[in-house]
């Protein structure tokens, strides 16, 4: 029977841990401010947004909100980025993506402190994991390897297979399950023969961004598959890159879509903006 890694549990343990230490933090007279960006009325981004408010408030992180029109222009959100980063009130600062066509996103991750860079996605942020150093992770690929530790799936010495190479997700997944030990093959677009590495992965993590691609002919006997997808449906239900009930008989653990990955990586936001007080 396999075992359904259950991330909205496991989130709630998080945030629960995490309330603690802020409250501990106020009573020594600190209190952690997130500033959030928001360029533009994306529908997903305004739930997204909400849903980050909404746990900042259970923590009892202070979050200052900037609603942006779609005409902002690029240097205008730099010069705020800028104001943000020079404010010693605010710890952490999160723009909201994708944003509108006329804005680079790459300056804008560039403009963020890497000490306020919650998302982790600055350079500096990127490199220092890359070489083992202390920074703020992708809280996606974090939120990934505390479903396994918490699960007690182990992760050194296996074989961890990771289909993706985004900047996001399937680069820094990589660096993360090395630095457990694990032995990390990267798949991607150009991959040749995708399900014979995908069959020698003791640890599969699917984050390729089309609906139902990973059938059982992908997975090994045993495998823990953890699915980063998600996509809806035309009969409006949610799915994610793993055919969740062609491979359910063939693996050992398995995230669901949803529930799984995705509250996650808003309760690894929370952590590392409970980490951004110290730095």
């Amino acid at each position: 029977m396999a075992k359904i890694i259950d991330g909205k549990k496991i989130s709630v343990q998080i945030k629960e841990e995490l309330k603690e230490k802020v409250a501990k933090l106020k009573r020594d007279g600190k209190e952690i401010t997130l500033a959030v960006i928001q360029v533009g009325n994306d529908e997903a981004s305004t739930v997204y947004v909400g849903n980050k408010k909404k746990a900042c408030e259970y923590i009892g992180i202070h979050s200052l909100s900037y609603e942006l029109s779609e005409e902002t222009t690029q240097d205008k959100l730099l010069e705020l980025i800028e104001e943000l980063n020079q404010k010693e009130e605010v710890h952490g600062i999160l723009v909201q993506l994708p944003l509108p066509k006329h804005i680079d996103e790459n300056a804008v991750i560039h403009a963020i402190s890497p000490k306020k860079d919650v998302d982790g996605f600055h350079p500096q942020n990127v490199g220092a994991l890359s070489i083992g150093e202390s920074g703020f992770v992708s809280c996606t690929p974090a939120g990934i390897i505390q479903l396994l530790k918490r699960s007690g799936i182990e992760i050194a010495g296996k074989h961890c297979v990771v289909i993706g190479r985004s900047n996001i997700v399937g680069k820094p997944m990589a660096m993360l399950l090395l630095r457990e030990n694990g032995t990390v093959t990267v798949c991607h677009s150009k991959t040749k023969d995708l399900a014979k590495l995908t069959k020698q992965a003791d640890i599969l993590v699917a984050a390729i961004g089309k609906p139902k691609f990973i059938t059982k002919e992908y997975i090994k006997e045993g495998a823990v598959v953890i699915d980063v997808g998600i996509h809806r449906m035309e009969n409006k239900k949610l799915c994610g890159d793993v055919d969740y009930d062609d491979v359910i008989d063939k693996v050992s653990a398995i995230t669901p879509v949803p529930g799984g990955v995705g509250p996650m990586t808003i309760a690894m936001l929370m952590y590392n903006c409970v980490e951004s007080i110290s730095l």
